[in-house]
């Protein structure tokens, strides 16, 4: 199993490729399910990513079947399942890099923002749930001068976001704290460019 920083190498490489347009020859792409896949699996990093269509994290890191442990939820948010589904991987395949990957023009954000700025009493409790997870990182912002330019609030909103579920990962889980501190789990951050394709890593 690759260490975490070896793991992070590797996204960062496939990222590079990625945005290069550089294929390799374990992508998706150009690799069908096989014998071995159907016996195991061994995700070298585990991705929080958002459910938007434009942000698939094998296709974003330029990786095959098997090399990522994906979980997908609008706005990267951290609930119960999400944790214990980050549980599961790292202590069943020793995975010892957990990325939460947000991205640029996140509608989860643009919902909070619009609930904050502009209150709806109709809004579906489903969707009210996602909100009010993303509403804490963004509370805040709005007290700032950032609250009078909307793009460059949206952009601090999305990072803030990343960095409150990564700090929820490290804190809110006592099988993650234990394996931070004695086995090298490192859980770090990282949003995806829609405009550029690049991913930017925020925490190491």
């Amino acid at each position: 199993m690759l260490s975490a920083d070896d793991a992070l190498v590797r996204l960062k490489k496939g990222n590079l490729d990625f945005v290069e347009h550089i294929a390799g020859s374990k992508t998706l792409a150009g690799l069908g399910a096989s014998a071995e896949l159907g016996l195991k699996q061994q995700p070298f990093a585990i991705i929080l990513g958002c459910s938007d269509a434009r942000v698939p994290a094998e296709i974003v890191f330029n990786q095959g079947l098997g090399d990522l442990f994906v979980i997908r939820v609008a706005g990267n948010v951290v609930a119960p399942s999400q944790i214990g589904s980050i549980e599961f991987a790292a202590e069943m395949f020793g995975t010892r890099l957990v990325v939460v990957l947000g991205h640029t023009q996140c509608g989860a954000i643009k919902a909070t923002l619009d609930q904050l700025q502009q209150p709806r009493e109709k809004q579906s409790p489903n969707l009210r749930a996602i909100v009010d997870r993303v509403r804490p990182s963004v509370d805040v912002l709005l007290g700032t001068e950032l609250r009078h330019d909307r793009v460059a609030l949206a952009a601090a909103a999305v990072r803030a976001n990343i960095e409150k579920s990564v700090d929820q990962l490290r804190h809110s889980s006592a099988i993650l704290e234990h394996l931070i501190e004695t086995d090298d789990l490192k859980v770090v951050g990282a949003e995806y460019s829609v405009e550029t394709g690049a991913v930017d890593f925020l925490n190491i």
